[in-house]
């Protein structure tokens, strides 16, 4: 058992009967009343995001995980496929357990959260930042836009769609943010 003091980013507990990894969390504490922790929690079986607010010092059950690093082969009709980078054992995935799936390229290194219990694979971590080459993007022209932060959508070499600066041409290699989804900068 694990309490609200021992909570952090990426910990995964047991939350009205299914499995949660905690997003984000804030202890508070307020002038008035009992300190409480205010979390984004993401349940690992349908992937939404909820916020629920505990009371200090509550007591929760913590699910024993293990990382290990896979790399990404192919997607089909079963599913995506991954193989374990030591031991070469390849398994698949279902869409849902592969978190910002259309910015996955053949070869990309992932991590799979797997339950220690049942050796179940609870999540498919990328890392946070990939590099992709913009396929096709309109030209944009300097003075289209009144304001300086001015962004227009890009289709990336994954078929991810995202917003990009407009200096951004056809053929350029990119850092996309996976956790936001956002342009980072540009690599040469």
């Amino acid at each position: 058992m694990a309490t609200t003091a021992d909570f952090r980013n990426g910990m995964t507990l047991e939350f009205k009967g299914d499995l949660y990894k905690i997003v984000y969390f804030q202890h508070v504490k307020p002038g008035k009343g009992p300190a409480f922790v205010r979390t984004k929690l993401k349940n690992l079986s349908t992937g939404k995001v909820l916020e629920n607010t505990f009371t200090s010092g509550v007591k929760v059950t913590e699910v024993r995980v293990e990382k290990h690093p896979y790399q990404f082969l192919y997607k089909d009709d079963l599913g995506y496929h991954f193989m374990h980078q030591k031991t070469y054992e390849q398994i698949s995935l279902q869409e849902h357990l592969v978190d910002n799936n259309d910015l996955l390229k053949e070869g990309q290194e992932v991590e799979m959260l797997f339950r220690t219990e049942n050796n179940q694979v609870l999540s498919c971590d990328l890392p946070p930042f990939v590099e992709l080459e913009v396929t096709y993007t309109e030209p944009g022209f300097k003075g289209d836009t009144a304001s300086s932060s001015a962004t227009k959508p890009a289709t990336l070499e994954t078929g991810a769609e995202l917003k990009v600066p407009l200096f951004i041409n056809i053929g350029d290699k990119l850092k996309i943010d996976t956790r936001t989804r956002e342009y980072s900068e540009r690599v040469k």
